[in-house]
């Protein structure tokens, strides 16, 4: 997508986080916005910034992992804006617990946001998109998308599928007036840790404030800077975006040492 100005973007998840700054960095460029959460309240604060940045946006309250609200969100954009450009399917939650232990009910909640989320994003949109001289999908996997952690199975699970997902929609429109970008975050400053359904650290030796903490020291990237690279990614058609100089690191390390890695990341873990 080569120009953003008057565009409209659809975007999950924009109550905070990468979510709420891909809103305002969108805004600022001259995109109206159709933001979505669950969270109401946070969803009327982006909206103010939108509005103070001279921007456009809409509010709309959406359960990603509902198919049928998904569908709705996007009748309700098109009807509120005219038309929709892009969707950014950014919503994600996290479950730190081990394979043994994992419920169901949690196992089934994370995928239905993180995965089926992106799915329902993707069906529900792309007619729309198809109507467009040019469209964009973006879809938000994670460095979790080609690395694991132990304890996070279900959070690394969803996001590999995500990158799958993402990388066959690819090929499938490949030679269409649609482009297809999957981001893979590395460690951005985010309430990710502070909203997860916690349980055990990777290493089962820290609490959750604990790993809170351990996540802070190692996320560098502010959420602003994370969505201004995606923001890049999209202008330059980018097929793939690593944001993040860890995401860059991961993304060599796994693969220089394919299965290596996998061993040194559960040892490391193992002893902290």
């Amino acid at each position: 997508m080569k120009e953003l100005r008057n565009k409209v973007a659809a975007i999950t998840g924009a109550a905070s986080g990468i979510g709420q700054m891909l809103a305002l960095n969108l805004a600022g460029k001259g995109c109206e916005v159709a933001i979505s959460d669950i969270d109401i309240s946070g969803l009327e604060k982006t909206a103010v910034m939108v509005d103070k940045l001279n921007g456009k946006a809409s509010i709309h309250k959406v359960d990603v992992g509902d198919r049928n609200q998904v569908e709705n969100y996007a009748v309700e954009v098109v009807k509120h804006h005219g038309r929709v450009d892009m969707i950014i399917n950014n919503a994600g939650v996290a479950v730190a617990q081990s394979i043994d232990d994992v419920s169901y009910e949690d196992f089934e909640w994370l995928m239905g946001i993180n995965f089926w989320g992106v799915v329902y994003g993707v069906k529900a949109f792309l007619p729309y998109l198809k109507k467009q001289p040019e469209g964009h999908i973006v879809n938000i996997s994670s460095v979790n998308g080609f690395i694991t952690w132990p304890n996070h199975a279900p959070y690394c699970a969803s996001k590999f599928a995500v990158k799958g997902f993402t990388e066959t929609l690819w090929q499938e429109l490949r030679n269409t007036n649609i482009r297809v970008s999957c981001v893979h975050p590395g460690g951005i400053k985010t309430n990710i840790a502070r909203n997860t359904r916690f349980y055990k650290s990777p290493g089962n030796k820290m609490t959750h404030d604990q790993s809170i903490n351990a996540f802070d020291k190692m996320a560098n990237t502010s959420a602003d800077k994370a969505a201004r690279i995606i923001i890049s990614g999209i202008l330059k058609d980018k097929r793939r975006i690593l944001v993040g100089p860890d995401a860059y690191v991961l993304d060599f390390l796994t693969r220089l040492f394919p299965t290596g890695f996998v061993r040194f990341v559960a040892a490391v873990i193992g002893r902290r």
